[in-house]
């Protein structure tokens, strides 16, 4: 995998203040890819579509007829076509946000609510977000056009750890401790073993790490009420190889490099 200097992306004129402590550099990585896969990400057609057409005879790579769907094609200089026209390699966009609480996580505005499309600057209101946070619930959020890295982000079956930063009211037991650690019952369903560390009370409250890979709706709220503690503060510090770092509350940037390769190796 490399970076072409002809598929180079320049920084985006016109950023918002939120972004202006935020790397300037916009990359579109250029890697490999299966041929059966490059045709789904391109929206033409479904993954087990493209193995058909493939098998078929009708998709070409640089005029040469392909039978086989896991031939490996290189974005930087293949050209792929299907019954003769030309594919057209889609152009992926990825775009952290650190939310603040009070945001809702769709991409409209309901009955007066702050959606966290309105952080976003109006050229990058298209991305989806990968998954949710509930509108009390602060941290990494990621807007992207990219559906299959979505899906592996947020998918259970992908087993995508996600780590939180969660401080609860009063002083967690060692029990308490082991008996979320193990997973609990909530909403009639027991929730997957989780990983809790650092804990630590303070001022009446206790703050911890917690990594889940499930995503369901107030989860982590609702497995620390089913011990008896409400959380008064939760943000959301990391998902998969994304990582927060030093991005402000309320800003966003841009994946580099590092992060975009880092999707495709790690998930």
């Amino acid at each position: 995998m490399f970076l072409a200097q002809t598929m180079l992306r320049p920084a985006l004129a016109g950023r918002s203040k939120l972004a202006r402590n935020t790397p300037q550099p916009y990359y579109r990585i250029v890697f490999n890819m299966r041929l059966q896969v490059f045709l789904s990400h391109n929206d033409v057609c479904s993954r087990r579509r493209a193995m058909e057409m493939i098998q078929q005879g009708l998709v070409t790579v640089n005029g040469q007829r392909m039978t086989e769907p896991s031939w490996k094609v290189s974005l930087a200089c293949d050209q792929v076509a299907v019954r003769g026209k030309l594919v057209a390699i889609k152009q992926y966009e990825y775009v952290i946000l650190n939310k603040p609480s009070g945001y809702v996580t769709t991409m409209a505005q309901h009955h007066g609510e702050k959606s966290v499309v309105e952080l976003l600057p109006e050229k990058f209101r298209h991305l989806k977000p990968a998954g949710r946070l509930d509108q009390d619930t602060e941290g990494l959020l990621l807007f992207t056009n990219d559906g299959d890295v979505a899906h592996k982000l947020t998918h259970p079956k992908f087993d995508v750890d996600k780590v939180y930063y969660v401080e609860i009211s009063g002083q967690m037991t060692e029990a308490s401790k082991r008996r979320l650690e193990k997973g609990v019952v909530i909403e009639g369903e027991k929730t997957s073993p989780a990983k809790i560390k650092d804990v630590r009370f303070a001022g009446g409250k206790t703050k911890f790490f917690m990594t889940i890979h499930e995503g369901k709706k107030r989860q982590i709220r609702l497995m620390c009420r089913s011990v008896g503690h409400e959380v008064v503060h939760l943000k959301r510090i990391s998902q998969g190889p994304l990582a927060l770092g030093e991005l402000k509350t309320g800003h966003w940037r841009f994946l580099d490099e590092k992060e975009q390769l880092s999707l495709r190796d790690k998930l």
